[in-house]
């Protein structure tokens, strides 16, 4: 007898059940929104030749079904540095990618979209924060790499957090 033509039961359970098999992809990405201000750039070049900047950064995510399984999802970076009291500069982007997700299961959709994709994302949004900040007079803004798996943890147990918290009694008169 052949071995070749034996299949586990397994993978016989995981083809029956998804003949086709978990298929992810990306379909596009693009940048959605680019803002860079320099408010008052001759005062705050001047300090910061002498003091370093403080930095503000924000990253948000959001996420939301287009198609039948396609998917956006908008990776959103925030930074404001400050020199003393004045505003250096803001920079604001929304990156976002197009998502093909085809035979993926409910409970794998989210953390699909909302650790993997941005992941992906992230590299291009850097370098272009990093290009604004440059072109903008400043010295670019390389951002640290964004732990989006820890993030996501922190976010499904506040949320189960909330959820388990006892709620106050409301009444109406």
């Amino acid at each position: 007898m052949s071995e070749e033509n034996e299949t586990k039961p397994a993978e016989q359970a995981a083809e029956t059940k998804n003949p086709e098999g978990i298929q992810v992809g990306i379909l596009g990405q693009y940048i959605k929104d680019l803002s860079f201000e320099n408010p008052t750039p001759a005062q705050t070049l001047q300090k910061l030749a002498n003091e370093k900047p403080t930095m503000d950064i924000n990253v948000n995510l959001n996420a939301r079904q287009l198609g039948e399984e396609v998917y956006e999802v908008d990776l959103k970076i925030n930074s404001t540095a400050k020199a003393g009291e004045d505003t250096a500069f803001v920079v604001e982007l929304v990156y976002s990618g197009l998502f093909g997700a085809k035979n993926v299961p409910q409970e794998a959709l989210q953390p699909f979209l909302m650790i993997e994709a941005p992941r992906m994302l992230f590299p291009f949004a850097r370098r272009i924060v990093a290009d604004a900040t440059r072109d903008g007079g400043f010295p670019p803004l390389m951002l640290e790499p964004i732990d989006f798996a820890g993030l996501y943890a922190q976010q499904v147990q506040q949320a189960k957090a909330q959820a388990e918290a006892p709620q106050d009694d409301i009444t109406v008169n």
